[in-house]
């Protein structure tokens, strides 16, 4: 049986990490909350970009610009993998790779390369000796515009020149705060589903239709790939908030658990110590 002071440096060591989960989930939810504003004040106008893309693509000569060109066959893909810099966000980074491991069987091993953002996702393919075109680290605490920018062109550069003929995304939408679902998209070609087609009938377009297209191709690269890193960064911080509150319950109940033993350990020494005396006292009576 434990001694009354290995207990008591148990209980120590736990209300400890119970401190520094309550601070991690404290400091997940003010990130959270500055998340989703972002989030949510994106979600508006790509919806809308994309819906405008997806009435006039139909009506263009995709020869208009190199990154429209839709490849007749694919012998080449690119998988962009959004995964998160740090652990301790319960499944999050786990679910994800799983996903990208899924798409590597579907498409084949040897003709998939990975884009991984995040370092979860760069270290677990690196790890297996899986070949990665490129990664972006070191840059979520930062997020801003730019990075998309920046991630955009490498992923439409690496369309154009023939290196890929697909592109895909795997990320992790958020839904709210206790659920984030897997999504898997195709970014390139653009081919944007007819259902989400505007109504552009009695629409002028100056100076034309196609200079349009020219100007919002590249914003709807753009902001698609800020909103996979939004959505990301948001499901990663509900996910983490998540985690911790679970571990500063489960740390509580640790410590009542510990708390009760130690109680227990303590009454009974007191009961030993009483019954030595009682034991004493009767001996030198009966003497």
């Amino acid at each position: 049986m434990a001694s009354l002071k290995d207990i008591r440096r148990r209980i120590g060591s736990v209300k400890s990490i119970q401190q520094v989960t309550k601070a991690m989930k404290m400091v997940a939810a003010a990130k959270l909350r500055r998340a989703q504003n972002n989030m949510l004040n994106a979600r508006p106008y790509a919806r809308r970009v994309r819906q405008v893309l997806a009435s006039l693509l139909p009506q263009i000569d995709r020869e208009l610009l190199p990154v429209l060109q839709v490849r007749g066959q694919i012998d080449r893909s690119l998988i962009v993998v959004v995964t998160s810099d740090r652990g301790m966000a319960a499944g999050f980074n786990s679910t994800i790779i799983k996903e990208a491991r899924t798409m590597l069987d579907e498409l084949g091993r040897d003709n998939v390369d990975l884009l991984c953002i995040g370092k979860k996702g760069r270290d677990y393919f690196t790890r297996r000796d899986h070949a990665v075109a490129a990664s972006y680290v070191d840059f979520w605490s930062e997020l801003s515009f730019n990075h998309a920018m920046e991630l955009g062109r490498d992923i439409v550069s690496r369309y154009v020149n023939g290196s890929v003929d697909q592109v895909w995304v795997v990320f992790n939408q958020f839904v709210n705060v206790l659920r984030q679902e897997i999504k898997r998209e195709r970014l390139l070609p653009l081919v944007v589903p007819e259902g989400e087609a505007l109504d552009t009938s009695e629409v002028l377009f100056e100076p034309s239709m196609e200079a349009v297209v020219d100007s919002l191709v590249p914003r709807h690269l753009n902001i698609q790939v800020w909103r996979y890193l939004l959505e990301s960064f948001a499901s990663e911080q509900a996910a983490r908030m998540t985690a911790m509150e679970n571990a500063t319950t489960n740390a509580g109940e640790v410590i009542e658990m510990l708390q009760l033993k130690y109680n227990n350990a303590r009454q009974a020494g007191i009961t030993k110590e009483i019954l030595d005396i009682v034991g004493g006292a009767e001996a030198l009576r009966t003497e």
